[in-house]
């Protein structure tokens, strides 16, 4: 077989020239294109679904929530393992898909089961999908410090400016917050003054709700203009929410919430926190990309966003890297290139000792790059991506 093969091309030498050619210009563009990452993605196909109970002790999430969610997602097609895990005001189902299950078919199909298992949870929780990621889609990591800020107000920034901008750059599927403090209106209400105006709880909560809010009517025409109204009812600050009626009293005065509440703003109860090299706590970021997506160009699209980002910062709070996985991927390509070039020299050096012909040794400097780009071709069509693991093998293979 072989001898026919190497008989054919000696015949058809201008046909095996042109092969040649075609293969190293879509060879090189699948190199081109090929998603680089550090390390190989070796995760299952899995979809998390988050559901928030808050308040809730671990065993009442497993009853109400996990276990409800657990069974339904028994049904899924294609899914071979289902996991559900509960703590305190949370629950987090994993199903676990068979090797080769398209990750956005399988989210589109918990996506369809979720519909028939939440109107079986209790009233008022809503369980929603994980970011399309993987393992490892950690990518980028930078913390947010300044000596003007607190935590409070850097989590703040965190928050509301660099996590809804960073969201929008392409491959990005979720931007984690970590530290610091999220600010909330704490309303710390006195019993013994409830009693004495006789209001309970549920009163003053609704008290609360309705008067944070905006109504809309309908247009008033004057001189053939017309004018939308509506009434602005948003809390903007500590005064507005103290100034909120609870109720009136027996003589038929309105009774103010600062009058049975003490109203403060503070941190919300938080279960952990950031540290930096042992300088003291700190808020941060966390990228995480998007299945599929090239690690390479979002991290370099997340650092061109962080510098836009930087003229609309507060002075004196800086954005700085903490973790960055480019440079690793930089050094395996660095590492390949140069063992390209000294595995080929030394090819050329043996057969050129050994065989005492210089044009034989053309053959291994002809035939390595081109096979190398063939093994491109294979990689970008099988969605094998470029890592250390992959290229060290063509090292090797070299």
């Amino acid at each position: 077989m072989l001898e026919k093969i190497i008989d054919a091309s000696i015949r058809n030498r201008l046909l095996v020239v042109i092969m040649t050619a075609f293969a190293i210009v879509v060879g090189i563009l699948a190199m081109a294109n090929i998603p680089l990452d550090a390390i190989p993605d070796l995760s299952d196909v899995q979809v998390i679904i988050l559901t928030e109970y808050p308040g809730q002790a671990p065993q009442i999430v497993e009853d109400q929530v996990t276990y409800q969610l657990t069974t339904q997602m028994l049904s899924v097609p294609y899914a071979k393992v289902v996991r559900g895990y509960s703590f305190f005001g949370l629950s987090f189902v994993y199903v676990i898909f068979e090797d080769g299950t398209d990750m956005y078919w399988a989210r589109s199909r918990v996506l369809e089961y979720l519909n028939y298992a939440s109107k079986r949870l209790p009233a008022g929780v809503t369980p929603q999908l994980g970011p399309d990621a993987t393992g490892v889609g950690w990518a980028f990591e930078y913390v947010v410090e300044s000596d003007r800020h607190n935590l409070a107000e850097l989590r703040s920034i965190q928050d509301w400016l660099l996590r809804y901008e960073l969201s929008s750059v392409p491959g990005v599927a979720e931007v984690a917050s970590i530290g610091g403090f999220v600010k909330q209106y704490q309303v710390e209400v006195d019993p013994n003054k409830m009693v004495a105006y006789n209001i309970p709880l549920s009163v003053v909560k609704r008290a609360i709700q309705r008067n944070n809010n905006e109504v809309g009517g309908r247009l008033l025409e004057l001189a053939e203009t017309e004018f939308m109204v509506r009434a602005s009812g948003y809390i903007q600050n500590i005064e507005d929410l103290k100034k909120i009626s609870v109720s009136v009293d027996k003589n038929g005065t309105p009774v103010l919430l600062r009058e049975i509440a003490h109203v403060s703003l503070g941190p919300e109860l938080r279960r952990g926190l950031a540290e930096r090299d042992g300088l003291g706590e700190t808020v941060g970021g966390i990228v995480v990309m998007r299945y599929g997506e090239n690690v390479l160009d979002v991290i370099d699209a997340v650092k061109k966003k962080l510098e836009e980002i930087k003229s609309a910062l507060p002075e004196g709070v800086e954005i700085l890297p903490v973790y960055d996985r480019t440079n690793l991927i930089r050094r395996s390509i660095d590492t390949l290139t140069s063992t390209l070039q000294e595995e080929i020299i030394v090819v050329v050096l043996v057969c050129v000792l050994f065989l005492l012909h210089l044009r034989s040794a053309f053959v291994a400097v002809i035939a390595l790059p081109v096979s190398i780009l063939i093994a491109f071709i294979l990689m970008y069509r099988m969605n094998v991506n470029a890592n250390i693991m992959s290229l060290g093998g063509i090292a090797i293979a070299i």
